[in-house]
């Protein structure tokens, strides 16, 4: 499969619009020369020799190393000095242009690649001579001699670098060439120091010509050095990437980062295009194919390379080098072609003596470049270590599978179970639940007692094996500990689970023969479902095994949870005393949240949220002491406080000239209290804060009941000034329809639909439904959940203009939302009375 383009970047060939031009301005210059000069041609035998000077000081680069950046060089300014001096303006531009065409055919470089530099050379040279034309005649080799051919030949490299950067600004955007203008002082440096070598061998060979003598002996000697020099710098890089490799090769074979920290590295290191690692599935562990690419952030799971030389080096053992016309035969050639691989090397991973996958670069980067055998050492010693962190990090994983199952019956154990239904729950599919049946056998402590622990053993296999063949493909079957089983699937409502751990229960309860003995075990099944019973993995583990129990005693051994099977009334009890003693004591808090423009990351407000840390239970869930309030007539102080307290915010906010929004969420029962109205009008008087700063939010179950007993409290509210929020829209049977005949002003989708965008096709088409017709019947859209880049991006993509979710901020004190204040928002916006703008966005 071959590479995909880089997104966002354009042909090459779209050079020709630089390279046009430029060919138009060195005609121009050129041309104008000719005209004003009295001899513009001339002195052909040295223009022959200057030719040759400068093709050979541009085919090699000198590369050094500078504060750990490396710079490479080339020293086609000195024999460009001497042009100028010696011969004829518009021979000089002939002689760079040729020096251009020579250099760039050496290194066989493309058509478009080759006229571009050929065209910035003659456009360059045309310049410089052209500005000597102006300047004052050159007159011996005094000062003002060097001032105007630095002068001219300094206006070479500012044409090149223009003309480069225009090149990479049309085909890789303006940030490229923005870079390219940010490096041109590095270039300009090198460059003058040239240009004053060459001022000194004008100095020297206008002396005295025998000068060229030990000019070359200094040539030669610089030469050895500078070779010495190289090999030095090339070895201490090679050795620094290789600890560095070492270093992040051994750290991420425990995290499963291994491909990440190495292939990015590896195509650094032999300065490849792509760099791909191979390892064929083995056992429980899946095929892996991923390559890095120059272009690209992240890692691709295709590769360039046809997969009949990975499975040749896997199958033969021996590291195989493909480069440029040789290594191939002519059907391999042809495939390496059509996928525009030039050159590659492919490295075995071994443990053992077995080959566990491969290692491989391909295409060295820069048109004349290609690996050579000199490469494959440092390659196979990269393998080594890969293929060293390889083995730890499938050591580590099967030691982790280890952990998370059950070593007699090979199936997920409770801590296994735990995180499955804790990934479950995260994401609520529409009209479905999280079913927990639970598994336990009737009798094992008599079958221990009476025949021994392997006996029993036997018979926990038997059940095991039995609810893996019984159970759905799309059910996880465990062992939860003991003598229970846990089987979680996602059903259609609880009838249906309560159906399937009926036929379940009949199917395992055929007889197990033991020997002469036969068995009939049978098992007491509990049922719990998300989100009826529980909102997290611990809490519905628990309810369904107080089911479990119940079922041992019930007829028909299968029982729902239901709130009676555990007592709470004694826990609600005192949660209701507790609770008044908090809110007479201050104990309660409340937590911000804020809400950020998606367009263009400006905070709008935050949302205020009561939180209870009880100093004997913990915390204590906003939907118990919410539910403990609304049963023991404290719902009103509740709301009162959390009122009181996200007005006195948003006024301390406006004078220190922050001003933001706040919301503030409200109960049905709330809703329906005639005296709320009231207390919302003197409490906005007391603290001083506009009513459009106070926003509303009632659950859609609490606005759109079916009757019609909200709507003037909320015609109130509105009359006050107040907005009104309908929360988890979208959870509830109502439509936006619905939503037209009540003084609303926004509409808040549920998290559980926004966090399904990426994934579930349903839900992303929900969200941009809501928004849509949202818009349409003029109400503001805010996303809850907002918790990854990607669906950021989604809800930009479909017009929501508002978000608030984990990936902004988590609801946060008081204290810790002003530090965040001054961490994630430009204090220039703030100063400037525009709504705040987020500098960071986590």
């Amino acid at each position: 499969m071959s590479a995909q383009p880089v997104k966002g970047s354009r042909s090459n060939d779209h050079a020709w619009l630089i390279t046009g031009p430029l060919v138009l301005f060195a005609v121009v210059c050129a041309t104008v020369t000719g005209l004003i000069s009295d001899h513009p041609f001339g002195g052909w035998p040295l223009a022959v020799v200057l030719l040759v000077a400068m093709v050979a000081a541009g085919l090699p680069v000198l590369n050094f190393t500078v504060r750990r950046q490396s710079l490479g060089v080339t020293i086609t300014e000195i024999p460009l000095v001497l042009a100028f001096y010696l011969t004829r303006p518009l021979t000089v531009v002939a002689i760079c242009t040729g020096a251009a065409i020579l250099t760039h055919l050496w290194h066989r470089m493309g058509a478009t690649k080759l006229w571009f530099n050929v065209a910035r050379a003659a456009a360059g040279s045309s310049l410089a001579v052209l500005v000597l034309q102006v300047l004052p005649p050159v007159e011996g080799v005094g000062p003002r001699t060097w001032l105007t051919l630095f002068t001219a030949a300094i206006m070479v490299n500012l044409v090149s670098i223009t003309s480069v950067a225009g090149v990479y600004t049309l085909v890789q955007g303006w940030q490229t060439g923005r870079d390219a203008f940010r490096k041109s002082p590095s270039a300009l440096f090198s460059a003058g120091i040239n240009i004053v070598a060459g001022l000194i061998v004008l100095i020297l060979i206008t002396s005295n010509w025998w000068s060229l003598v030990l000019l070359s002996a200094l040539v030669s000697a610089l030469a050895l050095v500078y070779r010495a020099y190289a090999q030095f710098f090339r070895q201490h890089r090679t050795l620094s990437d290789m600890y560095e490799l070492s270093r992040a090769v051994s750290g991420s074979g425990q995290d499963g980062t291994l491909a990440d920290a190495l292939l990015g590295r590896v195509r650094a290191m032999l300065q490849a295009e792509y760099a791909t690692l191979w390892l064929p599935a083995q056992r429980r562990h899946p095929e892996v194919l991923l390559t890095s690419r120059i272009a690209d952030p992240g890692l691709l799971d295709v590769a360039p390379t046809p997969a009949a030389l990975r499975e040749q080096v896997r199958r033969d053992g021996q590291t195989l080098v493909l480069t440029r016309g040789a290594g191939a035969d002519g059907k391999l050639r042809t495939a390496l072609t059509e996928q525009r691989v030039k050159d590659v090397i492919v490295v075995p991973l071994r443990s053992g003596q077995a080959v566990v996958g491969t290692l491989e670069v391909a295409n060295r980067l820069g048109a004349s470049n290609s690996f050579s055998r000199t490469d494959v050492p440092l390659l196979e010693t990269v393998a080594a270590h890969a293929a060293v962190a390889l083995e730890n990090s499938r050591l580590v994983d099967r030691l982790r599978h280890d952990a998370e199952h059950d070593t007699l019956t090979k199936l997920p154990n409770r801590r296994r179970l735990i995180a499955a239904v804790g990934e479950a729950v995260k994401i609520r599919a529409p009209g479905e639940v999280v079913a927990l049946l639970l598994f336990d056998v009737d009798r094992l402590r008599q079958v221990n007692e009476s025949l021994g622990h392997a006996a029993g053993d036997k018979v926990l296999v038997e059940v095991a094996e039995r609810l893996r063949a019984c159970a759905p493909s799309s059910a996880l079957v465990g062992r939860a500990g003991g003598d229970e089983f846990l089987v979680t699937l996602r059903l259609e409502g609880v009838e249906a689970a309560l159906d399937l751990a009926t036929q379940l229960r009949e199917q395992i309860r055929d007889e197990m023969v033991f020997d002469a003995l036969t068995l009939d075990v049978d098992t007491a099944v509990g049922v719990a479902v998300h989100p009826d019973h529980g909102g997290d993995a611990v809490a519905l583990l628990q309810r369904v095994d107080l089911a479990a129990n119940a079922a041992k005693s019930v007829p028909g051994s299968v029982q729902l949870y239901s709130p009676a099977l555990e007592s709470r009334s004694l826990r609600r009890l005192g949660l209701a005393g507790d609770l008044k003693r908090a809110l007479e004591d201050g104990e309660l808090e409340v937590y911000f949240q804020p809400k950020v423009t998606l367009g263009d990351r400006r905070l709008v407000g935050v949302e205020c949220l009561a939180r209870w840390e009880h100093p004997a239970h913990g915390t204590v869930s906003p939907d118990d002491f919410v539910a403990v309030a609304e049963h023991t007539g404290q719902l009103g102080r509740l709301t009162e406080f959390v009122l009181r307290e996200s007005m006195r915010r948003s006024r301390d906010w406006s004078h220190g000239e922050q001003p933001l929004c706040v919301s503030v969420n409200l109960a049905a029962r709330t809703v329906n209290d005639p005296r709320f109205p009231g207390l919302v009008r003197e409490l906005l008087t007391e603290y001083g804060v506009p009513p459009q700063r106070l926003t509303l939010e009632i659950t859609e179950a609490g606005v759109l009941d079916g009757t019609e007993r909200p709507v003037p409290i909320l015609r109130c509210l509105r009359d006050i000034g107040v907005r009104l929020s309908v929360d988890d829209f979208g959870t509830g049977n109502s439509s936006l329809a619905q939503l037209r005949r009540l003084p609303v002003h926004e509409v808040k989708v549920d998290r559980s639909f926004v966090q399904g965008m990426a994934t579930d096709p349903g839900d992303l088409a929900i969200v941009n439904a809501v928004v849509t017709l949202s818009q349409q019947f003029g109400l503001t859209v805010v996303a809850e959940g907002v918790e990854s880049e990607l669906t950021l991006e989604l809800l930009q993509d479909i017009g929501c203009e508002i978000g608030q979710g984990f990936l902004f901020s988590r609801p946060l004190p008081y204290e810790r939302l002003e530090a965040w204040f001054g961490a994630q928002v430009d204090p220039e916006t703030v100063a400037a009375g525009e709504l705040p703008r987020l500098r960071v966005v986590p």
